[in-house]
């Protein structure tokens, strides 16, 4: 009997880790910033029930600087050179209204291969920048401390205290014209701090945010690269605003989404576990000593099997009878053939396709409809059946000759399901 897993599809365009940030501006007069975000899944044997992807985008900004903030709510963040400048002086009790797309957003990834689609959804969690003046600070308001003119300056205190219904993040950091700030945003609304003092002008000079994603269950992907975009507007009332007096000196900014998925499907059978003999219950010796003929041949064969993917089985006949499974074993000299019926039982934490455990299930030449794990498997023990029917064991048994009936049977596992 021969037994063969398909390998998972080769993908056409190697899989690349490890990205640094990837910019690509254009030269018009509307620009955009795109900027890639990637996620990889791998089934860890170490982890078999973690069904994730993986962030593989290198943080920078906030969360490459405090990671700790960061990872303990599996949030990731990206600083993009975008400045966005005052259009004139701010005078005192000027609004400046930061906004962010804090609300779930969905997009659509697909995969260039098999067509297949799914759904990504990602949010903006914080915001930051570093404000830079056109002067000092504490000249501004008439002060000699640096620190107690950007206290001043602003209705609230200082930038550290993110305005309600932004939340304080720790971050600030500041010089007699700079401040660097970084709020969180749970929600989707303007956090606005006003002006103490006249404002001859000012930018903030990079766009630093942090991002949540919701992911697809990668166990129900097949393996390759889904894509997709998100394209977020930039500027006064825009996605991304920092108020109407500043304009970005980019209109947009695109999240170019990339779901890597590289599936495991391996099969292992153990030695001379290719060469099944059929035999009765308790083997010959009964039917020698008592001339009781056996009612049925059969053999269970262990398998191994490690998969995190959908995958379907089917058999090939060297001798295809056509009925039953199709596949015989046959004397080559008589011609006489018997039906042999195969089945298979898979671990646990794979079902079939109405969810149910998979208890000798009867394959075909046919492929079967797909079995589904629910979690990785790693190296799990599953079980073939072969077996010969009351009919076809009692034709044999008549019809033998001293010589043995033989038959290839090729079992597929199959990962490539439509």
């Amino acid at each position: 009997m021969n037994m063969t897993a398909k390998p998972i599809k080769p993908l056409s365009r190697p899989a690349i880790y490890g990205l640094g940030l990837t910019l690509a501006l254009s030269m018009g007069q509307a620009q955009a910033v795109n900027q890639e975000i990637r996620a990889l899944f791998q089934p860890d044997p170490a982890q078999p029930s973690k069904n994730v992807f993986v962030n593989k985008t290198p943080n920078s900004g906030y969360c490459a600087s405090y990671p700790g903030q960061c990872a303990e709510n599996s949030v990731f963040s990206i600083q993009l050179p975008v400045r966005f400048d005052s259009k004139s002086s701010l005078p005192p009790g000027w609004d400046v209204g930061i906004k962010v797309p804090a609300n779930w957003r969905r997009l659509t990834v697909t995969n260039a291969e098999t067509m297949e689609t799914e759904t990504v959804e990602v949010r903006i969690t914080g915001i930051g920048s570093t404000y830079v003046l056109s002067q000092p600070a504490h000249e501004l308001v008439g002060v000699s401390d640096v620190l107690r003119g950007h206290q001043l300056l602003w209705s609230g205190s200082s930038w550290v205290y993110a305005p309600s219904p932004c939340r304080y993040s720790g971050v600030g950091f500041f010089s007699p014209n700079s401040y660097r700030f970084f709020w969180k945003t749970p929600v989707e609304a303007l956090c606005t701090k006003a002006t103490t003092a006249t404002i001859p002008s000012m930018y903030f000079d990079t766009l630093d945010f942090a991002y949540e994603l919701r992911t697809p269950n990668p166990l129900g992907m097949s393996s390759g690269l889904y894509t997709g975009s998100l394209t977020y507007s930039m500027g006064p009332s825009g996605d991304f605003s920092f108020g109407s007096q500043f304009q970005p000196d980019d209109d947009r900014v695109t999240l170019d989404f990339v779901l890597d998925v590289q599936h495991t499907l391996k099969v292992d059978i153990p030695p001379g576990g290719n060469q099944v003999v059929l035999q009765p219950q308790g083997g010959w010796q009964s039917w020698l000593d008592s001339g009781r003929k056996p009612v049925r041949l059969f053999r269970d064969q262990t398998f191994l099997i490690s998969a995190s993917s959908r995958f379907s089985m089917s058999i090939e006949c060297e001798h295809d009878l056509g009925f039953g499974s199709g596949c015989g074993i046959v004397d080559r000299e008589s011609g006489y053939a018997g039906a042999v019926d195969v089945s298979v039982s898979l671990p646990s934490g794979l079902t079939d396709s109405t969810g149910q455990p998979v208890n000798r299930y009867p394959l075909k030449r046919q492929a079967s409809a797909a079995f589904q794990p629910g979690i990785y498997l790693d190296r799990k023990p599953g079980t073939l059946h072969f077996e010969v029917g009351p009919t076809s064991t009692n034709w044999l048994i008549i019809n033998a000759k001293g010589r043995p009936f033989r038959g290839n049977i090729t079992v597929i596992w199959d990962s490539e399901v439509d």
